[in-house]
């Protein structure tokens, strides 16, 4: 779905794991009511933040309307996340097992429509000289396989370290937040993919959000980080632009 497709700013938001929502087409994947809701179905808290940064940045946002549990959208298909079999402790008793067939109706119902969706957004906005920066936001657990996180925001980087690199030194001047690069993952873990596919090709700026999802657990907390981390989008943007004209 997309939101505010005919802002001017340069940020091109991204939310793969927006939704927990599981089509009646796939029934509940054998999951009961608390794990359809749980971390493991969607990433709680980001679509929130990257629609207050969408209303402060004047920036489109794209975010995927299904459980990443059907089809996770920063995946390819041939990956086993895709369509992931265990998640965490969970083990996903519809994805046991899925037949290439099957692969191939999610590939076709949620990936490619997708994928395309987004690919068109960024195609007509550099068309229009919109050259834009692509943000995927994303939220994570504090606590994960029984050990705590410290980090409360990180920012991963794949091939372009420059803008990740401008928004953490961003992040540690104007908030105070605990902030890490490429943590708690990296692009080692695979988590790229939407970076990878749709910003690398074109040169384009790139990052990906972590936010921890305990400081975004309501509207108002959601809210209140977006109103943090605008600022330090802008920043970012800034500097590279700065690093650019100075080469």
């Amino acid at each position: 779905m997309i939101e505010n497709e005919a802002a001017t700013g340069r940020f091109i938001l991204v939310c793969e794991h927006a939704s927990h929502m599981i089509p009646p087409r796939w029934g509940d994947l054998g999951l009961t009511e608390a794990q359809q809701l749980a971390h493991i179905a969607w990433d709680p808290g980001a679509l929130e933040v990257a629609r207050g940064l969408s209303r402060r940045l004047d920036a489109v946002l794209i975010h995927a309307p299904v459980s990443r549990l059907v089809y996770d959208c920063n995946r390819a298909p041939d990956m086993a996340g895709a369509m992931p079999a265990r998640s965490e402790v969970h083990d996903i008793p519809g994805n046991t097992d899925i037949s290439p067939a099957e692969r191939l109706a999610r590939t076709e119902a949620i990936y490619l429509p997708w994928t395309e969706g987004l690919h068109g957004l960024i195609a007509r906005r550099i068309a229009l000289g919109l050259r834009p920066v692509i943000v995927t936001i994303h939220s994570f657990t504090p606590v994960f396989n029984g050990k705590p996180r410290r980090v409360e925001f990180g920012v991963i980087n794949d091939a372009d370290a420059a803008l990740p690199v401008a928004i953490l030194n961003a992040a540690r001047k104007l908030t105070r937040l605990q902030a890490e690069l490429n943590a708690p993952y990296s692009a080692k873990d695979d988590v790229t993919h939407t970076l990878r596919v749709q910003a690398t090709p074109y040169g384009l700026p790139n990052a990906m959000l972590e936010i921890r999802n305990d400081l975004i657990a309501t509207a108002e907390a959601a809210d209140a980080m977006a109103d943090q981390l605008a600022p330090v989008l802008n920043m970012g943007l800034v500097e590279i632009q700065k690093q650019a004209k100075a080469s």
